[in-house]
């Protein structure tokens, strides 16, 4: 295998350029237009596996689904990407897996809802399952003093063409006349209701197409994050790592080692368990806000899909924010700080039944949720031994629980909807909302205990 000149700009920059490519599936699909389509089309509840599940509940399921697969297969994708030289075949044929589902979406309506249930799910799968060969790509065209900038530069590539390709759907649902002749249905309801103004018209011939714009919206996901990643797919090393041989179960053992080194440190041990389940509620939350908002406050989509931009805005100043706050007083209690507020975001978010109080909620949600985010990995970090097993087997174990968290928090959101719509036949997510204070307390009063350990290097 010939080495690898490290720090290439070409490769580097390629690197960075599949942030840029799959950053619009998390962004389009999971958060912003795919949630309220999805509710859209499955208002009615869907019978499956004996089962009468509504949309909210159905969607929380299938992202349970999803992470227990992916958590399940991402140590193997792991030893995999460790022990292969061809990650690049690995890193294709799961970026072919979710740009495929997304080109699929383009079917699923309402008279077709498992199309939707299997490509969300594929497509979430394919999203995580070409990251782990993404990210191991780094040390090997990467000096470790560019670690940090790499990875910075990729992270706002990915903000900015998530958020490029979003406003670009965002037009196309709201104004689907830029693309399609709405003009003879137009004619057609003046035709038929000669009261109805040119303007009214124009609303109802824009509200009728916009279904059909979001699954062209779909497919376009499908088409950036392809097309662009040809661009790592050329540039990066075809065989780069490990050698020849591979090995599915070197990412099972790396976990095996990492759990019996955090069971033997108390300090890891007890903020691993604090994060496991404060990562429930945090996860939950940024998966299901645009559900919420649809369904019960009946946010209109354009309002909506503006507010999830403003959060992600907020959400990377208060990353900053707490950055300074955690120097200050120390990481262990300004993520005890900020599980507090979190639980309060919960509890109020059950009261909020007005679009106004929904964008107050929102603005703070993403004043925590950067910050937590970026301090739980630091924080993590800052805990790893420099002795006893590499960190990115470390980094592999906590990725692994917060793909658990993320599994079982978003099941007990929709198990709990589901329950309380059997007990007394009302349909609401607010008593889900309210429960994932359990997590944040339970995560809040294990925080609370080591308040006060010293972790810093």
């Amino acid at each position: 295998m010939a080495s690898i000149i490290k720090n290439d700009k070409r490769v580097t920059n390629a690197w960075c350029m599949y942030d840029w490519a799959n950053s619009v599936f998390p962004l389009t699909i999971t958060s912003a237009l795919f949630p309220i389509y999805w509710n859209a089309q499955t208002k009615n509840g869907v019978d499956i596996l004996g089962m009468h599940l509504t949309d909210s509940i159905l969607f929380a399921y299938c992202l349970s689904f999803a992470f227990v697969v992916i958590a399940l297969i991402n140590p193997l994708l792991s030893g995999i990407a460790d022990s292969a030289g061809n990650k690049k075949s690995f890193m294709k044929a799961f970026v072919y897996i979710g740009a495929m589902s997304c080109f699929a979406m383009y079917f699923f309506d309402s008279q077709h809802v498992y199309i939707g249930i299997i490509t969300f799910i594929l497509g979430t799968i394919g999203y995580a399952g070409s990251i782990v060969f993404y990210n191991a790509y780094l040390p090997e065209i990467a000096t470790e003093d560019r670690y940090d900038q790499l990875s910075a530069k990729g992270f706002a590539m990915g903000y900015i063409g998530g958020v490029l390709l979003l406003l670009i759907n965002l037009i196309m649902v709201l104004k689907p006349s830029l693309i399609f002749n709405v003009q003879p249905y137009i004619d057609g309801l003046m035709a038929s209701d000669p009261t109805l103004t040119a303007a009214d018209a124009m609303v109802k011939a824009n509200k009728h197409f916009a279904g059909h714009a979001s699954r062209i919206a779909f497919v376009a996901v499908g088409i950036w994050w392809l097309g662009f990643s040809l661009i790592p797919f050329y540039y990066l090393p075809k065989n780069s790592g490990g050698g020849n041989k591979l090995s599915l179960s070197k990412g099972y053992h790396e976990l095996i080692k990492v759990y019996h080194a955090v069971k033997a440190s108390p300090l890891i041990k007890k903020y691993l368990t604090a994060f496991f389940f404060y990562s429930m509620g945090v996860q939950t939350v940024m998966y299901v806000a645009a559900s919420f908002a649809d369904k019960e406050l009946h946010m209109p989509s354009d309002k909506l899909i503006i507010t999830i931009l403003l959060i992600q805005l907020i959400a990377v100043a208060g990353a900053y924010l707490f950055s300074k706050v955690s120097k200050m007083i120390g990481n262990l209690k300004a993520l005890l700080v900020l599980t507090l507020i979190w639980i309060g975001i919960c509890i109020a978010a059950y009261f909020v039944y007005s679009i106004s109080a929904f964008y107050v909620l929102a603005a703070v949600v993403g004043s925590v949720m950067g910050g937590i985010q970026s301090l739980s990995r630091s924080t993590f970090a800052k805990m790893i031994p420099g002795n006893s097993v590499d960190n990115a087997s470390y980094f592999s174990f906590y990725e692994f629980s917060e793909k658990v968290a993320v599994a079982i928090g978003t099941f007990s959101f929709g198990f709990i909807e589901h329950m309380m719509r059997n007990m007394n036949g009302e349909i609401s997510m607010r008593y889900s909302v309210l429960s994932l204070v359990v997590f944040f307390l339970i995560g809040s009063v294990l925080l609370f205990k080591i308040r006060n350990e010293k972790i810093e290097d």
